[in-house]
C-alpha cells in the first residue's frame, strides 16, 4: 500500500486498474457468517445445497463485496474521500476456491456542491477466475481540486 496524491483534474476517464487476485475459502465464508450473523445454508450447509439450482455453498454478496473492494485499497490518495457506492449488484455467484479479483475504471467525473471538491466514480467489476463478472458497483469519491471552483 502507497500514497498516490491525486486531485480531481487528474483523474483520467476512462483510466482503469486491476487489482491482483484473492481465492475465497471455507474459512472465509464461516468468519464472515459468524461477523454478520448471516447463517443461511446457502453458506454452510453443504448437503442442503446438493438440492439447490447451484448445487454447492455460495459465498456471501457482502463477503465478495468486502474482499472486491477491499483489494483496491491498494493506494491512499490523502485528497479523496469515499462518499459511499451506488448500483451495486451480485450478478454471479461465487464459490469456495473461486479466485476474484477487481477491474476498476473511472467512469465519471461531476461537480460536487462542494467548491473545493469534486466527485469521481470509480465503476468496479469483480471478475472471478473464468473472466466471468460476480460483482459492479460504483464507487463514488469526493476528491479536493487543485483549483476551487467559484461558486
Amino acid at each position: 500500500m502507497y500514497f498516490k496524491p491525486v486531485y480531481f483534474e487528474e483523474y483520467e476517464l476512462g483510466s482503469k486498474r486491476t487489482t491482483l487476485g484473492r481465492t475465497i475459502t471455507e474459512t472465509d465464508i464461516v468468519v464472515h457468517a459468524g461477523h454478520t450473523g448471516d447463517f443461511f445454508p446457502h453458506h454452510l450447509d453443504a448437503e442442503w445445497c446438493k438440492t439447490q439450482p447451484f448445487k454447492q455453498r455460495i459465498a456471501h454478496g457482502t463477503l465478495v463485496f468486502s474482499i472486491g473492494i477491499g483489494s483496491t485499497a491498494s493506494e491512499i490518495n490523502p485528497h479523496a474521500f469515499s462518499k459511499g457506492y451506488d448500483r451495486l449488484r451480485f450478478v454471479k455467484p461465487v464459490y469456495i476456491g473461486d479466485t476474484i479479483h477487481s477491474e476498476v475504471t473511472i467512469s465519471a467525473k461531476t461537480s460536487s456542491k462542494k467548491p473545493a471538491y469534486g466527485t469521481v466514480t470509480e465503476h468496479v467489476e469483480v471478475v472471478n477466475q473464468h473472466g466471468d463478472i460476480v460483482l459492479v458497483c460504483d464507487h463514488l469519491l469526493l476528491v479536493e481540486r487543485k483549483e476551487v471552483v467559484p461558486e
